[in-house]
């Protein structure tokens, strides 16, 4: 055994991780994108709050009907194959939006980019767990994970700009572009760490301490990983944690102008600043701050979990937000509670690559994940009624702190140590 530290030991491996989180930058503007354009899209197809809620949750219902298939094709097909596929698909979603002509053709295009999006995080955490020793997985996965509040900070006010200057389709065309671009990147530069011809020995040697770099890998079937207490324990408590997420990335600017008043361009710099928050606290705390305790000798399940179950408590600060009557003070409460969220986030992500056989790592991120987009799906079409009925976001607001209660105690009783699955595996 190898002693645990990176003094002298390249750093290759680093790059892979800043190549996923540029994905994961990419695909959220997809993803922002229409949240910001709410008013334009109810301007040129006359749509509802109710049917923009069925819009804004359109690509989880692809997304999430994928999310079992793609867990198995990961496992199956590799990362490299399956993200070359997936980021030529989410690009051609891009460009689909920006030319429909009606309202079910954008329906289609959202459609899309949920087939093509589906990979993206159960792909991420098994490149993570290849190319990253455990007691660097948690600031390489806050690196991909932090990009999808840092892409709502920056692409909100960004892309609010560029639609009110020139135009809610030229808006998803220049994503379009930017998603071509990083699906010629993606093709270039990933490699598995197996595959990887400049991977020093020296580097190869450091990440294979506790992560052997080989073709073999053990894997359990679907139904018993489905049984496993700690999956379905990551499956509540990663789904509360999605509901509030999606909740505040496709109703915050409009929660923002209409429930507080706030002109359209000044609601969309308002929504960066909780989502800035969120990106320092998804890197520091829960990247930077975990990692380092681990190293220091600190126990590992105790660190991991005490920010994974205080960050998602963190998340209830969604409530203050629902009597706010104040622009300040609704943004301090939304800080509070997506900063806890974004902290606790990335100890999740590195969870499947922890407590998974390595050729399941994939599937448990998708099983993660079909609950995660089952949030992103409910999210925004129940806030829709809710909001269309009461005429404010209080009740929407009650409705997302209910199930991170319901996360909390799966986090308290069901996940137990943060550690390898007894389950039943077969050599592949």
């Amino acid at each position: 055994m190898i002693e645990r530290t990176s003094a002298g030991v390249p750093r290759r491996r680093w790059r892979i991780a800043w190549l996923l989180g540029l994905g994961v930058l990419v695909n959220y503007f997809d993803r922002v994108n229409l949240s910001v354009s709410h008013e334009a899209l109810y301007t040129t197809f006359g749509i509802s709050t109710v049917t923009f809620g069925y819009l804004s949750g359109a690509y989880n219902w692809t997304y999430a009907m994928c999310q079992l298939p793609v867990g198995v094709i990961l496992d199956r097909f590799g990362i490299k194959r399956v993200g070359r596929v997936s980021s030529f698909l989410w690009s051609l979603a891009s460009f689909g939006a920006a030319t429909t002509p009606g309202i079910g053709g954008f329906f289609a295009a959202r459609f899309l980019l949920g087939v093509g999006e589906a990979p993206t995080f159960p792909a991420n955490a098994k490149a993570i767990g290849k190319w990253f020793p455990k007691s660097e997985r948690s600031f390489a996965t806050a690196i991909f994970d932090a990009a999808a509040k840092f892409a709502s900070a920056i692409g909100v006010p960004v892309i609010g700009l560029i639609l009110l200057k020139v135009g809610w389709r030229w808006s998803f065309a220049l994503t379009g572009v930017v998603s071509v671009l990083y699906f010629g990147l993606f093709w270039l530069v990933y490699r598995d760490p197996e595959d990887d011809p400049k991977l020093t020995n020296v580097e190869r040697d450091y990440i294979a301490d506790d992560v052997p770099i080989t073709a073999v890998e053990e894997r359990a079937s679907l139904g018993a990983l489905l049984r496993q207490r700690k999956v379905i324990a990551m499956v509540l408590g990663f789904g509360s944690y999605n509901y509030v997420f999606y909740l505040l990335l496709t109703w915050l600017p409009t929660y923002l102008s209409s429930a507080l008043h706030i002109d359209l361009m000044h609601s969309f710099l308002y929504t960066g600043v909780p989502w800035l928050f969120a990106t320092v606290t998804d890197l520091i705390v829960g990247g930077w701050l975990v990692d380092a305790l681990i190293r220091r000798g600190w126990d590992a399940n105790r660190v991991r979990k005490v920010i994974l179950i205080g960050g998602t408590a963190c998340g209830l600060g969604i409530l203050g937000a629902a009597y706010a009557h104040t622009p300040m003070r609704a943004l301090i409460w939304i800080s509070i509670s997506i900063g806890g969220l974004a902290a606790a986030a990335p100890v999740g992500w590195s969870m499947p690559s922890l407590i998974a056989p390595k050729g399941s790592v994939g599937t448990v991120g998708g099983i993660v994940n079909l609950s995660n987009q089952i949030s992103g799906i409910s999210a925004p079409i129940i806030t829709g009624y809710l909001v269309a009925a009461r005429h404010n976001f209080a009740w929407a607001f009650g409705v997302s702190a209910v199930y991170l209660l319901i996360g909390i105690a799966a986090y308290l009783f069901l996940l137990g140590r943060i550690e390898p699955m007894d389950v039943e595996t077969t050599t592949v």
